[in-house]
């Protein structure tokens, strides 16, 4: 069912994330903001500090997202920065590091920041970046730069090299269903890195879109990885990928506190407590904000039971 969900209504589903009339009647809807709950745990400060103490209670890491992208002004980007600068002034002091790994990360997408500006766009998001990260080091809290669609990756790229010669804990994400991606990963094995399969729709020019092909390649990243002095960050909540990391690990020499598993909010929570249970780092992905819409649709068109799970609410409201 994924290779035909994914070739058939993945596409269907991204596109609606960029349709402003439905985002506009989604909002509305009292059910969608219930079934959003499933994935975004609120739009404040508050909330999300909420969900974070919810799971280091039970050990797992969190790395945060304020959500907003595509910021086409530079007020709205300014107001991106200081929602961050306010977050990471909340979590100063709440955490210890854990053998090295820091419980708490921020996650930060460039466009966000001002990247897509029309005039000095990729100095105002490298200005930007650079604020907090001065911060994230102050309050031993990491950063990592997230992916957007592929258009954006040579430049972000540009970007976390610039950060990472002032700030080392400084990590990126490789979507593995980009043909680029094991170079990539080769370029950028020591340092800390998100591999994720992706979650836009790229043309087949430049990306995998088969599902067994992303999952072969990202097996293909992943061991790059693993065998290279960096930290992988294996984000995926695909079995095949799971089953696949242990093995990986015996071939090489790497211990439990030497990587760890990411999964999003709201997604198989259950494998994300048997992971920390035994004894590996998780770390969940918790996005807040009022910009809730691209990222809950991209939610939908990863995997046929988050959309379902929507439809039967739909149904029931």
């Amino acid at each position: 069912m994924g290779s035909a969900f994914d070739t058939l209504a993945r596409p269907a589903i991204l596109a609606a994330g960029r349709a402003t009339r439905l985002q506009r009647a989604a909002e509305r809807l009292p059910v969608t903001r219930r079934v959003v709950r499933r994935f975004v745990p609120g739009e404040t400060v508050e909330a999300v500090l909420t969900a974070v103490a919810d799971l280091r209670a039970t050990r797992r890491l969190v790395s945060i997202d304020h959500l907003g992208e595509d910021v086409t002004d530079t007020a709205t980007a300014h107001a991106n920065v200081q929602a961050y600068l306010r977050l990471l002034d909340a979590l100063a002091g709440r955490d210890e590091p854990v053998g090295g790994v820091a419980p708490l990360e921020v996650s930060l997408k460039l466009s966000a920041l001002g990247q897509a500006l029309a005039s000095d766009g990729a100095k105002i998001a490298t200005e930007n970046a650079y604020a907090i990260c001065r911060r994230a080091t102050e309050v031993g809290v990491w950063v990592t730069i997230d992916a957007e669609d592929h258009t954006t990756t040579d430049a972000r790229l540009a970007i976390v090299a610039q950060l990472r010669r002032d700030f080392d804990q400084v990590g990126t994400v490789v979507q593995a269903y980009l043909h680029r991606s094991l170079s990539d990963c080769r370029e950028l094995a020591d340092a800390r890195i998100r591999l994720c399969k992706g979650a836009y729709d790229e043309p087949a020019s430049v990306a995998y879109r088969d599902h067994d092909e992303v999952t072969a390649n990202y097996l293909r990243c992943l061991a790059v990885l693993i065998d290279g002095p960096g930290y992988p960050m294996i984000a995926s909540h695909d079995p095949a990928v799971l089953a696949a990391v242990p093995r990986l690990l015996r071939e090489s020499s790497r211990g439990p506190g030497d990587f760890e598993y990411q999964m999003l909010y709201g997604i198989r929570t259950d494998e994300q407590l048997r992971l920390a249970d035994n004894g590996d780092h998780v770390r969940v992905y918790v996005p807040f904000g009022t910009q809730w819409y691209g990222y809950f649709v991209r939610r939908l068109a990863e995997r046929p039971a988050n959309l379902m799970f929507f439809l039967r609410a739909l149904a029931g409201r």
